[in-house]
């Protein structure tokens, strides 16, 4: 038997995203005049919150952003999904495989975000109500806010969860919030060194496939 919630991390966990997301990002960031590729954005700003995000990009453009540039990074990165965005290999064949578990999202992205990415990879009935975002809590990651959020929300004890998350900010956050934690590695935007970093981290496990992590959850059957 699998532990009582699987907590899932959205992007780079269920939508290979990362790159289509931060592709935009350092298009965005360019734009104002501070040069930026894909792998400096996934440096910085991987698995924060937008709002986070745009308060960094204005300080290192020297000048707040404008009060629409939430919306309009939104519309490019929404644009980019619809026409770009996959799931993560493996993901939907472990979602069968643990049909009858407990499942949530647990992700930096606004419930929009999500809404319309769950949408564009065919995963809406799969989490049904259970997508919790970080603008539903005081603090985002790498605080446990939005673990503990959702796993009250689930009815489930913290330490009956186990977390899937592929940033340091998640693994120090599933951490935090007492989950057993697995560092994920099987989305586009994994780079050489991303293993060492979620292991300092402290991710309990390392998975670099949807059947590694299938092997480590029966593992952790109670």
């Amino acid at each position: 038997m699998y532990p009582r919630l699987i907590v899932f991390d959205f992007d780079g966990v269920i939508a290979d995203s990362e790159v289509l997301a931060n592709t935009v990002l350092a298009e965005f960031v360019t734009e104002f005049g501070v040069p930026m590729t894909v792998d400096d954005s996934l440096r910085t700003f991987m698995g924060k919150r937008l709002v986070d995000v745009l308060e960094a990009i204005g300080v290192m453009t020297g000048r707040p952003l404008a009060p629409d540039a939430a919306a309009d990074f939104m519309r490019r990165t929404l644009a980019r999904f619809r026409t770009h965005l996959q799931p993560v290999p493996g993901v939907h064949e472990y979602l069968a495989s643990v049909e009858g578990v407990a499942r949530c999202i647990a992700s930096s992205s606004s419930p929009d975000r999500l809404a319309a990415c769950l949408d564009a990879i065919g995963l809406v009935a799969e989490f049904g109500p259970h997508v919790y975002s970080a603008s539903m809590v005081a603090r985002g990651k790498p605080h446990p806010d939005l673990f503990l959020h959702a796993a009250a929300r689930c009815g489930v004890a913290p330490d009956d969860a186990i977390v899937i998350e592929d940033s340091e900010n998640g693994v120090r956050a599933g951490i935090a919030a007492g989950m057993t934690t697995i560092g994920f590695l099987g989305a586009s935007h994994i780079r050489e060194g991303d293993e060492a970093r979620l292991r300092r981290a402290g991710a309990h496990h390392i998975a670099r496939t949807y059947r590694d992590v299938d092997r480590i959850t029966r593992s952790l059957a109670r």
